[in-house]
């Protein structure tokens, strides 16, 4: 008997949860420690949602993590292309509630992680870190300082 509708997985999530897995995986092997996953920072705004938290020891620094995961590299799309100034927007509200709310008076960035390919397929995931995206440069456009 076929599933119900309602019964189906969402393919997008389990294909986000999946690229955030690796994205993670990917920050421990750097030597990052993970601090929080998916969270929600705002609890009267349940649309910015945070990926990632990590801490790096050597350079005492906590970096906010955004996973974008897409099924193929495409020649043709810049990176970083699926953040929306929306989706910019949400970041940053998201990540000045984290930093207020747990009172970090330190050094940190943001961060995202791009994860090319699927769950369950026989080529390696290719794993794509963009370092110190500059979220609260310019409201047009994220920037990236390293390139």
């Amino acid at each position: 008997m076929p599933r119900r509708l309602d019964e189906r997985p969402n393919v997008g999530r389990v294909h986000g949860a999946w690229g955030e897995d690796v994205a993670v995986a990917q920050l421990e092997v750097e030597g990052l420690v993970i601090i929080e996953r998916n969270v929600r920072p705002c609890k009267d705004d349940k649309r910015i949602e945070i990926d990632a938290i990590a801490y790096d020891r050597k350079r005492d620094i906590l970096i906010f993590v955004e996973v974008k995961q897409h099924a193929a590299r495409s020649e043709r799309q810049s990176r970083l292309r699926s953040l929306t100034k929306r989706k910019q927007e949400l970041l940053r509200r998201g990540c000045r509630a984290w930093i207020l709310r747990n009172k970090w008076q330190g050094a940190y960035r943001f961060d995202v992680i791009e994860v090319y390919g699927v769950p369950d397929a026989r080529a390696v995931a290719e794993v794509d870190h963009i370092r110190h995206v500059r979220l609260f440069a310019d409201r047009e456009h994220f920037v990236n300082w390293e390139e």
